[in-house]
């Protein structure tokens, strides 16, 4: 390094630092909520420079000469060597979905330090590790997905359990994400024509890419983001014309039209839908979010909520029960660890990338990028007034369903907030109440309103950006979907390729229109048994999201661990085995404290014990309206304490099993065995990051190639 660039990265350390000494120390005072931006912002840099670098280098050791699979393998459907630019988009909107928006909203709860340390620690040291990792080792392995992986290097009975456990979780969180588009699209004309829209507009992106003008990334960027500002703003004019009742769709519409969706997505060729969509999706997603920075910047608002509330520990809030540990690092997956992306790293991604060297890039800064997401859903969350905030997050059976019933049960938690500023709170949005928004797209979306008001327009702005926000989480939610549903094809492809090999080849078009209808068809049967019982299908299972998504993290770094001690990186294997430990410990609590504790609120079978009882007395407990509900919740309660507890034994014969192989790896080296494809070598240049280096410029050149790199020679065979 030289002198320039150290006192640059001083400078960096020195601003994180300044923002978390004023975060830790401050106490009763009003915060700028700019503080919080950077000390996530100063960590994040210092992170991806130093540590995600040693990681690359040093730890996996990527080798730029050696061919990926989507150079070998190259099929146009799956395998496709994909612009590094295109794919960081694609990988950021496949694994950015609903919980980086919503979990830091819940957590807030506990105060606003807690979550955000957690967000940023957590990414640097155990998310970002977590999808990097993956994304390596499965290229290394003609991308195989992740219960795959753990069937080959693990062995039969831990890789059965991980593949039972991966592909159980994956469908619960498809559909949860499911539903909560649904339920931000229902009755939502703008919504609707808006995120349709991105779908022609991706076909169109894809066609121009591959077709009429291969490589011209910044052409057809600058043209598909165009299109997608026109759309944006045609959807508040379809809301406002005739054609409105035509998108005004309902929820059971909406679920027929988001199967077919995911079915033609997890199809169609990669280059032509997913991949396009995705990178389209990723402008609107982080020119939001950068907007909303500037906007925090601009606006300079204070942090409301406190540094660390009460509820941390008493364990009794009324946004969800439950400890600081484990339950605000379950509620903030997505963010700072979240288990569903390392399915994306062992999925589409992998059969992508174009050359080793982009891992970093596109496995640790993507996850960055959403981490940084999760910080403004905390600052959102954290500079309305907490009265507001509770009322929002708040079941009926808390605060009621009068502004004045709110009110006196908000004093009851020790804060205040009038009947009045309840009604004008929901008067500046334009809806008819804000009580009772649980989930927290919706406090989100009051927080978005309130920086870009303060920035743009002023008040009578605040209807117009709070509609925005919600049409904005169900785009960022979709673009998951899609690309989950694509990998659970690959999933269910190569767990049926253990029984029948075709279904392993996954150019084979029998194998791949069976496993995408029955992926779609698993969890569409939750979402819409969802819509159409609030006690039932995916509603019933909702209460196991985020502890099943942190399993699956423990899967992913259990997988990871063992493959690094396997390599012979024995000497690196804290660097995947540290945060593996955490997350066991954090998950393996939880799911403790969510079969066994007393408290109904907490524990699954205390809270069936409880309905028991209420049956038993004749009496019907809210949420249930009649005596058919009660018994409902009891099913479904029984129903979650089971498969809670069945996750865990999975995942503790995975740990066992993934730690009987390493130390046997460790005792006698000559008997490992690695699944990992021949060295092939490269006939690729492309970059290694977003922004060629000098060297790569002249290498680039010297081939005669542009920035987005390509082939130099005859293709290698496979």
């Amino acid at each position: 390094m030289t002198p320039k660039s150290v006192a640059v990265w001083a400078l960096v350390a020195l601003v994180g630092a300044a923002g978390w000494t004023v975060l830790a120390l401050s106490r009763g005072e009003e915060v700028s909520a700019a503080w919080m931006l950077a000390a996530a912002l100063g960590s994040y840099a210092i992170g991806y420079r130093f540590y995600s670098r040693f990681i690359a280098h040093r730890v996996l050791r990527v080798d730029k000469t050696r061919a990926t699979p989507a150079e070998r393998l190259d099929n146009g459907v799956d395998y496709h060597p994909t612009d590094r630019r295109v794919l960081f988009g694609h990988h950021f909107a496949a694994v950015a979905g609903a919980g980086p928006l919503v979990g830091p909203v819940l957590a807030a709860q506990m105060g606003y330090l807690p979550g955000t340390i957690w967000i940023v620690v957590g990414v640097i040291f155990a998310g970002a590790v977590q999808d990097m990792v993956t994304l390596f080792f499965s290229t290394r392995r003609d991308g195989r997905s992740l219960g795959q992986m753990a069937r080959e290097e693990i062995g039969p009975v831990g890789g059965a359990a991980a593949l039972i456990a991966v592909f159980a979780i994956m469908i619960i969180l498809l559909a949860v994400l499911a539903l909560v588009i649904v339920n931000a699209l229902s009755h939502s004309p703008w919504g609707v024509f808006s995120i349709g829209m991105t779908i022609p507009i991706a076909l169109f992106m894809g066609v121009y890419l591959r077709v009429l003008r291969p490589g011209r990334v910044t052409e057809v960027s600058l043209i598909g983001v165009a299109l997608l500002l026109l759309a944006l703003v045609a959807g508040g004019w379809v809301a406002e014309s005739s054609w409105a009742a035509f998108f005004t769709l309902k929820p059971t519409t909406l679920v027929l039209w988001m199967v077919g969706y995911g079915f033609l997505a997890s199809v169609l060729p990669v280059w032509l839908l997913l991949a396009p969509r995705d990178y389209l999706s990723t402008f609107m997603k982080v020119g939001t979010i950068a907007l909303l920075a500037l906007g925090v910047v601009i606006a300079m608002p204070t942090l409301k909520m406190d540094a660390v509330t009460s509820f941390a520990s008493r364990g009794d809030g009324p946004v969800f029960a439950g400890s600081m540990f484990p339950f605000v690092f379950i509620t903030i997956a997505c963010g700072a660890l979240s288990g569903f992306h390392s399915l994306v790293s062992s999925g589409t991604t992998p059969k992508m990338v174009q050359k080793e060297t982009q891992v970093r890039m596109i496995g640790y800064g993507a996850m960055l990028t959403e981490s940084f997401v999760a910080v403004m859903a905390m600052i959102a969350a954290c500079i309305i007034e907490p009265g507001l905030f509770f009322a929002v997050n708040s079941p009926a059976g808390v605060v009621g369903t009068t502004v004045q019933s709110a009110s006196e049960a908000i004093a009851g938690l020790g804060f205040t907030i009038s009947p009045e500023a309840l009604a004008q709170a929901a008067k500046d949005v334009e809806e008819a109440t804000l009580l009772s928004r649980t989930g927290g797209a919706p406090t989100f979306a009051l927080g978005m309103s309130e920086i870009f008001s303060a920035v743009v327009g002023g008040a009578g702005m605040k209807a117009f950006w709070y509609h925005f926000a919600i049409m904005f989480e169900a785009l960022f939610i979709l673009t998951t979907l899609d690309a989950g549903t694509r990998v659970g094809r690959f999933m269910l492809q190569d767990t049926l390729g253990n029984v029948y090999k075709p279904f392993r080849q996954v150019s084979w078009k029998p194998g791949v229109w069976i496993a995408s209808a029955l992926v779609c068809g698993a969890w569409g049967y939750f979402l819409w048994v969802g819509v159409n019982d609030p006690l039932g299908g995916i509603n019933q299972l909702f209460p196991l999201f985020g502890i099943a998504n942190q399993l699956l993290a423990a899967v992913a770094l259990a997988v990871c661990t063992t493959l690094l001690v396997k390599s012979g990186r024995l000497k690196w294997a804290w660097v995947t085995g540290v945060p593996l430990a955490w997350d066991a410990a954090v998950t393996l609590t939880a799911s403790y404290q969510k079969v066994f504790s007393e408290d109904p609120r907490v524990g699954f079978f205390a809270q069936r014990d409880k309905y028991l009882a209420g049956i038993d007395a004749d009496k019907v407990l809210p949420p249930a309206k009649s005596m058919d509900d009660m018994h409902t919740v009891v099913t479904n309660s029984t129903v979650d304490g089971v498969l809670c507890a069945l996750f865990a034994i999975l995942i503790l014969v995975v740990l066992f099993d993934a730690l009987w192989v390493c130390l046997k790896a460790v005792r006698k080296p000559e008997s490992v065995v690695l699944h990992e494809t021949p060295y092939v070598e490269s006939k690729i240049i492309a970059p290694a990051g977003l922004i060629a280096t000098a060297e790569e410029k002249a290498e680039l050149a010297a081939a005669g190639l542009d920035s987005g790199g390509g082939r130099v020679k005859e293709p290698v065979s496979s």
